[in-house]
């Protein structure tokens, strides 16, 4: 399946990508367009997903808050932050829901390995994680661990939207106006917070050849 690829080199609205994801998605139903992986920065912003709770929104005045509609709780966007909004026929993938989202999470990890970072799945939170040895322990001994990535989804007539966000270089302070998906004992870290010195070229040209063995079978 031929699937579009598309850059945005400035901020996006929040409002606007939304617009515009709802749009290519009909589009793709209808048979009029490619499926597409969208790959943008936000301005400074939190949304709330479908099961976010009022009471980790902890400064609602520092950013603009957007109902977002996907599944999920509250997150930030913002610059230095690599999002790649997913709009892909599940349908013609599988129609499987699970696998699907266990294939953005696989694509994730797998972008993330490409800079020998070792992202993992944690029951019960969703998103990407890593465990950081380099800071103290947890109170009961066991070891840190921060979210590098998030993980929201929203279907319609099974054509995917929203996806995934991988933090390169954000500033983490941005975070702290709200709880990251309800987790309140886990912090947040980046590729530059990890002390690598990564650009947002070498991010997407990581997403593309991830994608490229996650979802179309290329083992190359």
């Amino acid at each position: 399946m031929s699937v579009e690829w598309t850059r945005s080199d400035t901020l996006v609205p929040y409002p606007e990508a939304l617009a515009t994801m709802e749009a290519r998605v009909a589009a793709i139903r209808a048979g009029e367009a490619p499926e597409q992986v969208w790959l943008l920065e936000h301005p400074p912003l939190y949304t709330a997903g479908t099961s976010a709770n009022p009471a980790d929104l902890v400064d609602p005045d520092r950013f603009p808050v957007f109902e977002a509609q996907r599944g999920g709780q509250y997150t930030y966007h913002g610059p230095g932050q690599r999002v790649a909004y997913a709009m892909l026929d599940v349908d013609k993938r599988g129609r499987d829901v699970r696998a699907f989202v266990a294939q953005l999470e696989d694509w994730v990890i797998d972008t993330l390995a490409q800079f020998n970072v070792v992202g993992e799945r944690r029951e019960g939170r969703v998103g990407v994680w890593v465990v950081r040895p380099d800071k103290a322990p947890n109170p009961d001994g066991s070891p840190r661990e921060d979210k590098i990535a998030a993980i929201g989804l929203r279907l319609r007539k099974w054509v995917s939207f929203h996806g995934i966000s991988i933090n390169v270089e954000p500033d983490l302070d941005h975070f702290n106006g709200i709880v990251p998906c309800g987790i309140r004992e886990h912090g947040v870290t980046s590729l530059v917070d990890l002390g690598l010195p990564v650009t947002m070229d070498d991010v997407d040209a990581a997403l593309r050849d991830s994608f490229a063995h996650i979802f179309e079978g290329d083992a190359g």
